[in-house]
């Protein structure tokens, strides 16, 4: 069984390949580029799961960290993948992302 530290680390180095991966992108170049948009789902779907993994108690315990909405997420772009929204996409990285980076890295000091 993987620790929570584990599951931590996959979500930071998650949204460091998303931070790489949309380095000096615009939301035009993005939409017009499926090897990043495929890229950026992934690793949204790997802090998705990771989420889900990081026992109950723990996400209970830190409710400022949206667990939840990391694993709806990785729901909806698994089961609802060819009905992805880009925008939404690219908002939750743009928005979503920073603060989570934040919020993730008390956690791995």
């Amino acid at each position: 069984m993987k620790s929570e530290t584990t599951y931590l680390e996959h979500i930071q180095k998650a949204i460091s390949n998303i931070e790489k991966y949309l380095q000096g992108a615009s939301y035009a170049s993005f939409c017009k580029n499926d090897m990043m948009i495929d890229a950026v789902i992934r690793e949204l779907e790997i802090i998705g799961e990771a989420a889900n993994n990081l026992n109950e108690k723990f996400r209970r315990e830190n409710p400022e960290v949206p667990w939840r909405k990391m694993i709806s997420i990785r729901n909806i772009l698994i089961h609802e993948y060819f009905g992805v929204n880009k925008k939404i996409i690219w908002d939750t990285c743009a928005k979503d992302i920073p603060k989570l980076k934040k919020q993730i890295a008390p956690f791995l000091e």
